[in-house]
């Protein structure tokens, strides 16, 4: 992760999962880092731990991005501290596993929120300096998710289709300007994305650990990819379905997700 040593990334939920192994990565690589997320007393810890671990400067911010202020405030706190953010991980994202009609409300528009209104929000505030400097790295993480409807998870499949398309659009827009976008499409991985959403143990058979998602989303934005999958079964599985009508990928993906008491 040399590309980034000695300059700032930003990293939202950082605080577990794939966003804490990103942080990791990105620690042992010399980058300096921004850490937020919802719980202050595990991004201070973290923060603490990484900076006399690796020697590297860490700040951080508790923020709820379920609040459409978040990213204001998350922006400000970096220009305060004169932090030029060369790397943007638009990391936080959270599911709900269920029938969408029997599903809370509030929940399934807070997911809304997270998951793309506060990724175009950072992105919009963070990637004119980046293009004013003409450098920058935004990584975007959606899932394979993306790539088809899948009932049960409605909404965080949805989101997550934005968010893949968005950074493939955005990633043609930029690169006359020396920035990259890359989104990371990870299938199962071993966080507690399972047990926030919901979602049950069949679904996560064959997870990765978020340590190698983080070191392949990474490794496919230094590369200028506009957007990588971990794992090969999840890239075959991609590929497969497109010969596949799309109707039937969907129904495939009901009866994986079907709770078992419908």
């Amino acid at each position: 992760m040399d590309r980034w040593k000695g300059k700032w990334a930003l990293v939202t939920g950082s605080s577990a999962g794939i966003g804490r192994a990103i942080c990791e990565k990105l620690a042992a690589g010399g980058t300096n880092l921004v850490l937020t997320a919802r719980r202050h007393e595990r991004i201070e810890q973290l923060a603490v731990r990484l900076a006399q671990e690796h020697k590297v400067q860490v700040e951080f911010y508790s923020a709820d991005l379920s609040l459409s202020t978040a990213p204001d405030e998350i922006f400000a706190f970096t220009q305060a501290k004169n932090i030029e953010v060369d790397l943007l991980v638009n990391n936080a994202g959270f599911g709900a596993y269920g029938p969408f009609h029997k599903s809370n409300r509030a929940r399934q528009l807070q997911m809304v929120q997270v998951n793309i209104a506060a990724v175009v929000h950072l992105t919009h505030l963070y990637l004119p300096p980046m293009i004013d400097r003409k450098r920058g790295d935004i990584l975007i993480v959606a899932s394979t998710a993306a790539f088809q409807g899948v009932p049960y998870i409605s909404t965080y499949a949805a989101t997550k289709a934005f968010d893949l398309l968005f950074a493939e659009a955005l990633a043609e827009e930029v690169q006359a300007y020396g920035v990259n976008v890359c989104a990371l499409c990870p299938g199962s991985t071993h966080t507690e994305f399972q047990k926030v959403a919901g979602q049950p143990d069949r679904s996560f058979r064959h997870a990765e650990t978020a340590e190698k998602v983080a070191r392949v989303g990474l490794e496919g934005l230094e590369k200028g990819k506009s957007y990588v999958i971990s794992g090969t079964a999840n890239r075959l599985g991609v590929e497969g379905q497109r010969l596949a009508p799309r109707r039937l990928v969907t129904r495939v993906a009901a009866k994986l997700f079907k709770p078992s008491s419908n």
